[in-house]
């Protein structure tokens, strides 16, 4: 019998709206509704596609649409998804650097005087949404992580083939010492690339007291834009986890366990 010290979490990551693609949404919205006893609710980032506000806004070749066109099928997507979770479900979304993108300094984009009138949480009729959730600061810092237990949560920064593991072990480093605790899940998105729970180690036969997990992308599978790159490794996917709730310094042993349910493609 799960107790209040007990979290079950679900979490996904890149949907880029206003790309992803509605099977994924149809799978994902499918998916949850049928899980039972949810607590949190994650989102890993990447919620906007952000091309919107780039002056390369129709590089993705895929024709003009606006910041609020991205803004809109966000705000539906998260209502779906809020919708068929436990009224009392905890909502959070850690920004990814497409999310980031829309708040950063650079001329290339919102220009400075007009960021704060654009920002989501702005919007005259989307903001009510994304109100909703907790949004996490893109930060390679403590700051940037959504900690339960010994799970931690975050959209991620670097994208080469061993990067999750590597960067899962930078992440740790950044922690305070008292979350910098024994047998935790490092847990993002960002690469596209679903990886299950998998423990970290120091050379191939000295393991440690670490694990790694990557929720891949819930936009789409085979960009236009991204043809001349390889996304064979690229999958949809969700990711549950079921950890204690406390401070991992109080934690004994491995608290945790968790699956990567993946779409089929």
């Amino acid at each position: 019998m799960r107790t209040h010290e007990t979290a079950k979490i679900a979490c996904i990551s890149c949907t880029h709206s206003p790309f992803t693609p509605p099977e994924t949404t149809e799978w994902v919205l499918s998916t949850l509704s049928n899980m039972k006893g949810l607590t949190h609710f994650g989102h890993l980032g990447d919620v906007f596609e952000a091309s919107a506000a780039s002056i390369h806004n129709d590089s993705n070749d895929t024709g003009i649409h606006t910041l609020e066109d991205e803004y809109e099928h966000a705000h539906d997507l998260l209502s779906a998804i809020r919708s068929v979770l436990p009224t009392d479900c905890k909502l959070w979304i850690n920004k990814g650097n497409h999310d980031a993108n829309l708040e950063a300094q650079d001329p290339r984009r919102v220009p400075k005087r007009f960021r704060s009138l654009v920002h989501w949480t702005m919007h005259p009729t989307f903001s009510g949404e994304f109100r909703k959730w907790l949004w996490i600061p893109y930060e390679k810092s403590e700051r940037g992580v959504m900690n339960i237990g010994q799970c931690a949560f975050y959209h991620g920064f670097e994208s080469g083939p061993s990067s999750d593991e590597t960067e899962g072990l930078q992440m740790l480093n950044a922690m305070s010492p008292a979350q910098r605790q024994t047998y935790r899940l490092m847990v993002r998105g960002h690469t596209h690339r679903p990886i299950p729970p998998t423990q970290m180690r120091r050379t191939t036969r000295i393991p440690l007291p670490f694990w790694y997990a990557n929720v891949g992308t819930c936009g789409p599978l085979n960009p236009v834009w991204m043809t001349r790159k390889d996304t064979t490794q690229w999958g949809s996917s969700i990711l549950v986890v079921e950890c204690r709730v406390d401070r991992p310094s109080r934690l004994v042993g491995k608290c945790w366990s968790a699956e990567l349910i993946r779409k089929s493609q």
